[in-house]
């Protein structure tokens, strides 16, 4: 795989950097933090954007915190380096710039590390330890995090074991899109334990209840949910329908420019669901027509 290889080093129009599909939501405490710093101090170092050759649009890699407290200091461009990388290069820098500099809490830090191992590990197939040492000689690794040393480094930096490291690579393998978003939004930061017990939950209903109930602080830990599950006469719930709901209460109570701003940031995951029920639609189109026909000749024939 080849290098990334800086394009040059600009102020960029903020408007024109593609900020969708990050790992990491910008938060408001964050945004705050570094308002004050940035406004104290200045920017201390350039975001990282690249560029797409197909379509010569920049996307971000490292530095969303920092466009958003330049937006709202009202500025029209940003410092940056721009670069030329694949994806896997791009998603490996965003890791771990993360990783490096960013304050994460325990789930947050389960599924950086577990995607840093999965993205490397597809980057790089030919990484074995005999020929890392010889890829990090010729600048070819983004960092020492490599596959071989990939624990033990990580471990040295968070000053935590080994064995710490791959629980917290199996915890965050173990989540899906869905669950990851639920728990971020948990009054409780989310434990190591909680994490264990949703990775070893095989009925995704149990798993389902386990993450609601973090997401809405109804239960203190996944061992309370699972507890309560296993009383007698415990209910069982659709967590579809009640997933629904809660989607649909929660869009109705947002501001137009907070749907607008959820639109514009999960337009990639919603397009092509969008797409998915409109062909629905259209394949339905035929037979509501239909109906309707009918009940207008009923309603004739009963006036008559």
């Amino acid at each position: 795989m080849r290098p990334p290889r800086l394009i040059e080093r600009t102020d960029i129009p903020i408007d024109e950097i593609d900020c969708m599909n990050r790992l990491r939501p910008v938060t408001d405490k964050a945004v705050a933090s570094l308002k004050a710093s940035i406004e104290t101090m200045g920017l201390q170092s350039e975001i990282h954007v690249r560029r797409i050759k197909k379509t010569g649009r920049l996307r971000l890699m490292a530095g969303g915190h920092r466009i958003e407290v330049y937006r709202q200091l009202g500025h029209a461009t940003i410092p940056a380096k721009v670069w030329d990388c694949t994806d896997d290069m791009a998603l490996l820098f965003e890791i771990d710039d993360n990783l490096a500099h960013a304050e994460l809490d325990t789930l947050e830090l389960s599924v950086f590390l577990a995607r840093r191992k999965e993205v490397y590990g597809r980057a790089f197939p030919q990484a074995k330890r005999g020929a890392i040492g010889n890829m990090a000689r010729h600048g070819l690794l983004t960092d020492d995090l490599s596959v071989s040393s990939f624990a033990a480094t990580a471990a040295a930096k968070m000053g935590v074991s080994e064995r710490m490291v791959f629980r917290l690579v199996a915890a965050g393998s173990a989540l899906g899109p869905d669950e990851i978003g639920r728990l971020r939004r948990a009054p409780r930061k989310v434990s190591l334990a909680d994490l264990q017990v949703i990775a070893k939950v095989g009925n995704p209903v149990d798993r389902y209840d386990i993450v609601e109930a973090l997401s809405e602080g109804a239960a203190k830990s996944a061992k309370e949910v699972m507890k309560r599950k296993s009383a007698p006469g415990a209910a069982v719930k659709d967590p579809i329908q009640d997933a629904f709901k809660r989607l649909r209460d929660a869009w109705q109570r947002a501001p137009k420019e907070a749907q607008r701003r959820f639109v514009r940031d999960y337009h990639a995951e919603l397009h092509p669901i969008l797409s998915e029920a409109w062909k629905e639609r259209q394949a339905m189109a035929p037979a509501d027509a239909a109906r309707a026909e009918l009940e207008r000749r009923a309603r004739l024939s009963g006036e008559g």
